[in-house]
């Protein structure tokens, strides 16, 4: 039976082994095969010719990185589908995200890889490179097939979509425009930039529990724990995210002087990112502890541990001198202010005239919904706003959007301003372009916090460098899909996995 081909990566590089002991030429391929097509048999075919037996591990689902819809078909069920080529002697399931490991495992005389790999320069993940110096450490070679090559991404997206017909037609508008060799231009001509990110740190806490029922002796819903994680958020997770496309991050925040969290903000910073951390007084580092019904993944409640009175005349001055001391020194200035009361009007005043290039957002939540707003700030280059918080600007949330978003860009001496829709996708706006809409790009949604936090990261150094709107729109969309993908903060966005992205989108 085909099955039988289907291996334990181990029990493969046991099978290989005794294979080379017999004198036998081991061929060696490694990919995703999402969608099995005429490309990947003839490609599979031509390796086989290379040698005596030819074996295949495929890449497990959850490093398949080309989108949060991906693979299309479970790693078994590809395996399955291989396992009835006969070309094919045996298959794995790889246990990393490379070949480059497997090729030391399996230790074979010929590691093959497509025509389109001969071009390294188009390998966003530098994988080609490390295998080719995997193969020949172990004395084998690299070849490559020139065969008819198609693409599964293309396949997947005409045949198989996930994604509904408004963003299917925007795709195919779009793909006339630009390219993923475009997007990548941009995205990359930020990263020189030298980003000062400023804002408060919260440490998001998901509790995860068991729903039990209704308290005997009250209207209270009782619930069982069972387990916790915790993630760095608020204005760290602004910088993680952008740390993957700027050299040069700089992070100013306030920490509690108890409960002060530093140990734990520190190891989830990413290395590019530099911090400043200054001391909030009488006050804990913010917690936001939410408590998940963990089978349907439904919030039931959310405390803040949090001290949001003015601040201190001396944390006030403190932050300013930080502001003054940095604000000269860099090209972009990215702010969230949460509204937890760290940005009071000195510190605005002092962002507001000093940043080069200000990109910010005034978010509204439950501590501070209906008088939080935007227009705290008299300037900015570039807003990002969800909906409800352009529409605060109006206190009216019935009214058109884009009346109120051109009332607050004029306001703001706002050069580009774009509007977080959820499910309905963003809306643009900038006076050279007028208004542009993007589709939301989003197939699976498992968690929205934190997905206003990756659209800003990307879209800033994009807005900083006067990328198209639309095509910062979309970038900002693709960001937005993979931060609701996961829970929480428990992923950060890459310069890889967002063009692979990209490019799976647009193939």
């Amino acid at each position: 039976m085909a099955v039988a081909k289907v291996l334990e990566l181990d029990e493969l590089a046991a099978r290989v082994s005794t294979l080379r002991a017999a004198g036998k030429r081991v061929v060696l391929c490694h990919g995703v095969f999402d969608l099995l097509h005429v490309g990947h048999l003839r490609h599979l075919e031509a390796a086989r010719r290379l040698g005596d037996a030819l074996v295949l591990t495929i890449t497990p689902d959850h490093y398949v990185n080309k989108g949060p819809d991906r693979p299309a078909f479970s790693e078994r069920l590809r395996a399955e589908m291989l396992a009835a080529l006969d070309c094919i002697d045996l298959i794995a399931i790889n246990r990393w995200p490379t070949a480059v490991e497997t090729i030391r495992l399996l230790r074979p005389d010929v590691y093959v890889k497509g025509v389109e790999y001969q071009e390294t320069q188009r390998d966003v993940t530098g994988g080609i490179d490390a295998e080719l110096a995997a193969i020949e450490a172990i004395g084998g070679r690299l070849a490559f097939t020139d065969e008819l090559t198609f693409s599964s991404s293309n396949l997947l997206n005409r045949h198989l979509p996930v994604l509904p017909e408004e963003a299917r037609a925007f795709l195919t508008d779009f793909r006339s425009r630009y390219s993923a060799a475009d997007i990548e231009q941009w995205i990359d001509h930020g990263r020189d930039l030298r980003v000062l990110v400023v804002g408060e740190t919260i440490v998001d806490e998901y509790q995860y529990c068991h729903a039990i029922g209704k308290s005997s002796k009250s209207a209270a819903v009782v619930a069982q724990t069972q387990s916790s994680e915790r993630f760095a958020g608020g204005i760290v997770a602004v910088a993680n995210h952008l740390a993957s496309f700027c050299e040069q991050v700089t992070l100013v925040t306030q920490l509690g002087d108890r409960s002060r969290h530093e140990e734990f903000v520190r190891s989830q910073l990413a290395a590019a990112v530099t911090p400043v951390f200054l001391t909030r007084r009488d006050a804990p580092t913010i917690v936001k502890r939410r408590f998940i019904e963990s089978y349907l993944f439904t919030p039931m409640l959310e405390i803040y541990e949090i001290n949001d009175e003015s601040l201190r005349p001396e944390d006030d001055a403190e932050l300013c001198q930080a502001l003054r001391q940095h604000l000269p020194a860099y090209d972009l200035v990215v702010t969230v202010d949460y509204g937890h009361s760290m940005l009071t009007e000195a510190a605005v005043e002092l962002l507001c005239g000093g940043a080069r290039f200000l990109a910010m957002n005034a978010q509204a939540n439950a501590g501070n919904r209906g008088y939080h707003r935007l227009s705290k700030y008299r300037r900015a280059d570039y807003i990002c706003a969800a909906e409800h918080e352009i529409y605060l600007e109006a206190r009216d949330w019935r009214g058109d959007l884009r009346p109120v978003v051109l009332d607050v860009q004029q306001r703001m001496s706002c050069s580009t301003a774009i509007v977080t829709r959820g499910k309905r996708g963003a809306l643009g706006y900038r006076p050279a372009d007028g208004f542009v809409e993007v589709p939301a790009l989003a197939a699976k949604v498992i968690d929205r916090v934190g997905a206003g936090d990756a659209f800003l990261a990307i879209t800033a150094p994009l807005a900083a460098r006067g990328a198209p709107l639309e095509l910062a729109a979309f970038v900002g969309n693709v960001a937005g899909a993979e931060a609701v993908a996961t829970v929480g903060h428990r992923t950060y966005l890459s310069r890889q996995g967002l063009i692979k992205h990209v490019r799976a989108l647009l193939a």
